[in-house]
């Protein structure tokens, strides 16, 4: 979308600002329906930089998700805190059919501006 949608800027600041990971939401992007749950950015980036630290391969990266390193808290300003540019999901799957990539759900991170649509709640599909 050209211009983020205010009411999702909102609903991630306060997921940001209650730090809660809580929050069910799908959003639809180009080529993509994504869902999973809101994580506050501070939260997801932990998650990220233990997953990447545990592995042998990848574990240089892990440094640059670790609290306080990364684009998104170099010269953060409250105004700009206030007002998240993108979505922390984790949990979160690429709906594909009848089923979810991957399986075990993973971690995304979307620019707000690149969501067409969303909803509250995440979606689940079964072979039932």
């Amino acid at each position: 979308m050209s211009k983020p949608d205010g009411l999702l800027v909102d609903i991630a600041a306060t997921v940001e600002s209650e730090h809660s990971n809580q929050m069910p939401l799908t959003v639809v992007v180009p080529g993509a329906v994504i869902t999973g749950r809101l994580a506050p950015e501070a939260l997801w980036r932990e998650r990220v930089a233990e997953v990447l630290e545990a592995s042998e391969h990848l574990k240089p990266f892990s440094p640059l998700f670790a609290s306080g390193a990364g684009e998104g808290s170099r010269g953060r300003t409250k105004e700009r805190a206030a007002r998240p540019t993108h979505l922390h999901l984790h949990l979160a799957k690429i709906l594909q059919g009848s089923f979810g990539l991957p399986h075990t759900g993973g971690m995304y991170r979307i620019a707000i501006e690149d969501i067409s649509s969303w909803t509250i709640g995440d979606l689940s599909y079964s072979d039932q």
